[in-house]
Formats: structure tokens, sequence, C-alpha cells
């Protein structure tokens, strides 16, 4: 009995003595550097690192999220600290190897969803707080991560490595000088804020067309999500020409602005990044974009027309197009097409209304849209969609008839694009592609 005792009681001394030294190694390890994680903060941020890493209902950077690829559907990754579905086990190489390099902690190469292209410019500095962020300020959570929705062989990776070869550029080293506003900006549109992803036009390998302002191609709009990623460059008629720092400033600031409205994508980008982002780091990026040469030369402003405001207020338009903009879109828009400052975005002169390609318009007239909220502007207004109440041929009315009013000078509309946009929406929208059906009494 005693020599139980003894033996019990010396185990238990070497269970304390063991617990002790855990702790004291414990107090001992290095505490994060807070304002390290903090900066990290704000750059994960500036790179709207939780609009891809968290699905709808799921928790922040638990990852999960469908991206539709022209190959498949991938997920985003759990990037959350949970060392057996996350990346608890990376060390800081490992976590800049997939940031800039886009190659996993096992070597695999990661597919270009993840816009590891532009993150090649993020600085070492910069990597380092953001590594310091994600390991100490973020939570851990246990989601696994989802297979790729890829049949083989597309969904082997090894080819991938070529494409990192071929359109992946250099990473970047310290340096530079930060108080220059312009190289600010630079930085920030092409790596973190990764920009030319959705505002560059795409290659035949489903690269960037240009990943920097060599080419007027970066950044002069791309096709995503069903939707135009409208041209950044300084274009009068759809890019960013007539707008001035102060009006870039806003909208990323607000989603909105005297000019414009953010809709799909564009209003997450504003909801969960820019609108945290500093005056001094929105002003350098509005200078940086305000800096880019247009796509077209030598093309004027458009000028706004007066006439189509007077057909629609005398009723002597009795056009298809002209009946469904006053039926559907005058009580907002209003007949003169110059809407609502901040509220109802204009539809004269609008980047969005004479781009080249009418994807963005058909599909904002399908599905609605609506605006994010935010600190500066907390109203949210909305449009509602007309996907189930508009024939294919009504919609390509009332957009040609948006498109070539009030001085507006852009192509017409066939019910075909309608109907191919309206493939393209989620099935919890409804849709119709003929007349809607008359109601019985």
């Amino acid at each position: 009995m005693i020599k139980k005792h003894f033996i019990a009681a010396c185990a238990a001394v070497m269970t304390l003595s063991a617990f002790a030294g855990s702790a004291a190694l414990a107090q001992n390890a290095p505490a994060p550097d807070q304002q390290l994680v903090q900066r990290g903060e704000y750059l994960a941020k500036a790179g709207d690192c939780v609009a891809c890493h968290t699905t709808k209902g799921g928790k922040p950077f638990a990852g999960g999220l469908p991206i539709v690829t022209p190959i498949g559907t991938v997920y985003s990754s759990n990037i959350t600290p949970d060392k057996t579905n996350g990346i608890g086990n990376y060390t800081e190489d490992d976590f800049d190897k997939a940031l800039r390099h886009g190659i996993r902690k096992d070597g695999a190469s990661l597919y270009p969803a993840m816009p590891y292209p532009s993150y090649a410019k993020v600085k070492p500095a910069d990597v380092k707080a953001l590594y310091a962020y994600f390991m100490n300020g973020v939570k851990a959570d246990p989601t696994p991560n989802r297979n790729v929705d890829i049949v083989w062989p597309l969904s082997m990776r090894w080819p991938l490595s070529i494409w990192r070869k071929v359109f992946a550029p250099a990473v970047a080293i310290d340096g530079g000088d930060d108080s220059n506003a312009l190289l600010r900006g630079q930085y920030l549109v092409e790596g973190l804020g990764h920009c030319g992803a959705c505002h560059t036009p795409r290659g035949v390998g489903m690269q960037e067309k240009a990943l920097t302002d060599d080419s007027t191609q970066f950044l002069s709009g791309g096709v995503i999500d069903g939707y135009l990623a409208n041209n950044l460059r300084g274009d009068a008629r759809d890019g960013l020409g007539t707008w001035s720092e102060a009006d870039i400033v806003t909208f990323l600031k607000t989603g909105r602005n005297t000019h414009s409205a953010a809709f799909g994508g564009m209003a997450d980008v504003v909801a969960n990044s820019t609108q945290y982002l500093t005056d001094a780091d929105l002003t350098a990026m509005a200078k940086y974009l305000k800096s880019l040469k247009p796509v077209k030369e030598g093309v004027a402003p458009l000028a706004y027309d007066e006439k189509t405001h007077q057909a629609l207020r005398k009723g002597s338009d009795q056009s298809p197009g002209a009946m469904a903009f006053l039926n559907n879109c005058a009580a907002c828009h209003r007949s003169t097409g110059k809407g609502w400052d901040e509220t109802f975005p204009h539809l004269a002169q609008s980047a969005t209304v004479n781009a080249d390609n009418p994807a963005s318009l058909i599909r904002i007239v399908l599905e609605g849209a609506e605006m994010p909220w935010t600190h500066k502007a907390p109203t949210q207004f909305a449009m509602p969609g007309f996907a189930s109440r508009m024939s294919d041929q009504e919609v390509a009315d009332v957009v040609t008839f948006i498109r070539s009013s009030w001085g507006n000078q852009a192509s017409a509309v066939t019910a075909g694009d309608v109907a191919k946009a309206r493939k393209e929406l989620p099935k919890t929208v409804a849709s119709t592609g003929s007349a809607p059906a008359p109601v019985k009494p």
C-alpha cells in the first residue's frame, strides 16, 4: 500500500512538473507583435482576403467559396490558423510561397483563381505582417477544405507549374518610396488590391493580358461572373476619364458618387476592403488610376442631349424601348436619365452604359443590384431585378434605348444577348425567356 501511494505521489509530482514546464515555455514564448498584427489586418483588408476565403454563412477565412473557372469549379481554402485544415502549420516561408509564388506547403501549384500573379508584387515586409495577422489575429476554424469539381485530366496540377513559369512574374523585394503617392497607389492597385484580376481581359491561357501599365490592356475591362468589370483607364466614354481623383476616392470609400454606384463583385470589394483604407491610400490609388492613359486616344467625352428627355416628357416617343423605360425605370432614373446623385445612378454618359460590352447593364436589369453598406454611407439603395417580368426582347429594347439616349452612343442589344445572360443567372433568380403569362382575374 505504501509503495502504491509512493508511486502515485511520484506520478503526480512528475505531472505537475511537466505542466509547470509547459507553462514556463508558454510564458517564455515571444508574444506576437501587436503592431505587426494590426498592420497585417489592414493589409488583409487591402487585399480583400475575406471575400474569397469566406463562404456565405461560413466563418471568416474558413474557405469553401465556389469559384467558377472555364475548366470547372474550385473552392477557396481555409486560411485560418487551424493546424489540421487551415494554415496553422505553415511557416512564414510556406505562407510566402503560397501567397506570392502560388505553391502550396505540399509543393503543389495553386490554381490562379488565387491572384498570386498580383500578390507577387507584395513586399516581404508586408508578407511578414500578413503572416503575423493570420497566425495571431484570426480565429482558428476546423472547416475542412473541399476538393475541386474539375474532371480528370484537367484536374491534374502539374501543368499549373508550367503556367506559373510562363505567366507569373518575379516576386518583389523590400524598398521603394512609400512616401511617393503615385508609387504607393501603383503598389496597392497592382499588388494587394489585385485590381487587374477582374478589370484586365484574359488571354487564351486565362492569364491576365497585362499585369502592369506597360500595356493599355491593363485595367481596360474584363468579364467576370457575368459582369463587365469596367475600364479603369483614362477613356472618357467607358473609363475614368471624366472622374476626378476625389470622385474615385468617394466611390472606393462609399460605393457611390455622382457618376455611378458599385454593383456585383465591386460592391463586395467596397464593403469588405476599400472602405477601410486610409484616405491617404485611397488618394494614392486614385492618383495612380488617373495617370493611366486611355485605350483609345483622342475620343471626346459624350455630351448630354436633351431630345430624349423632351420626347419622354411629351409622350412623343412610343417605341417599345421608351415605353419599357417609362414603365419600369423612369421613377428612379428620371426621364432626364440623370437619376439622383449618390442614390439612383446616372444613365446619361455612364461608363457602364456606354461600354462596348453591355454585359453589366443586361445583368443589372435582369438580376437587380444593391449598393454596399459602408460606414460613410450607411443607407443602402437597391434596384429590383426584372428577369421574371420582362422577356428577352423587352430587356433588349429597354437596354438598347438606354444605350442610345441622352447623348449615349453605344451599340444595340439583341434578344439573343439577353438570353445568353439569362442562362448565367443564379438558379435562385426567377427568370423567363418569353413574355410573362397574363394574370388571371
